[in-house]
């Protein structure tokens, strides 16, 4: 077995579902400002079993601690918000035409919801393979329509964290063997959305 390939320690997980990704206004923070996913491990006694939908679900937590290429820091970061609550959120879906769904983790700090880490695994038999990573903060993906989305907010020195200057959002596609970037978006916020003073308009002094 590779280094980069992960072998599943977990039984059922029930993630939180959470909202898709940013809505592009200036409202989303530095990866998104709604409520973590609360991601509990599962009792030690479960075993694997489908969601109704016919879903196996895995368990992230496990996932990214066995997981080679997951850099030290992510994994002594990675601890529970309150309780036995992750600050994990995961999506399940198509990204790399295997006929299994594929899983993205995002890894987000606990006070403000910072995407640490993103990664996504290929199911691979009975494995799952990390076949991409982002560990540059802030970052968060997503899939959409079959195209994995990475979203990296861009912050000015005098940005405040919940509202950057702008955002990058560039989309991956799966060639067969890895992802390549297919297209990327900057979008520029206007400062005077979300608190910003819009300028006085000029005045002509009267004769």
């Amino acid at each position: 077995m590779s280094a980069g390939t992960v072998v599943l320690v977990g039984t059922v997980l029930f993630v939180v579902g959470c909202s898709d990704g940013g809505t592009g206004l200036k409202d989303g923070g530095p990866a998104r400002t709604d409520q973590v996913a609360k991601t509990a491990p599962p009792p030690a006694n479960a075993s694997p079993s489908p969601s109704p939908s016919g879903l196996k679900k895995i368990d992230p937590v496990a996932l990214i601690k066995a997981d080679p290429k997951v850099s030290p820091a992510v994994k002594r970061d990675l601890k529970p918000c309150t309780g036995k609550e992750y600050p994990i959120d995961v999506s399940y879906g198509k990204v790399t035409g295997s006929p299994v769904v594929d899983v993205v983790v995002n890894v987000l700090s606990c006070a403000d919801a910072v995407g640490l880490g993103s990664y996504v695994y290929r199911a691979d038999g009975a494995t799952y393979e990390n076949v991409f990573s982002d560990e540059q903060p802030p970052v968060y993906a997503e899939i959409d329509r079959g195209d994995l989305l990475v979203s990296k907010p861009v912050y000015a020195k005098s940005d405040a964290l919940a509202y950057p200057s702008g955002e990058d959002v560039i989309t991956y596609r799966w060639n067969g063997e890895k992802f390549l970037e297919h297209d990327r978006v900057h979008t520029e916020y206007s400062n005077v959305v979300d608190g910003g003073s819009q300028p006085a308009p000029a005045v002509t002094p009267k004769s």
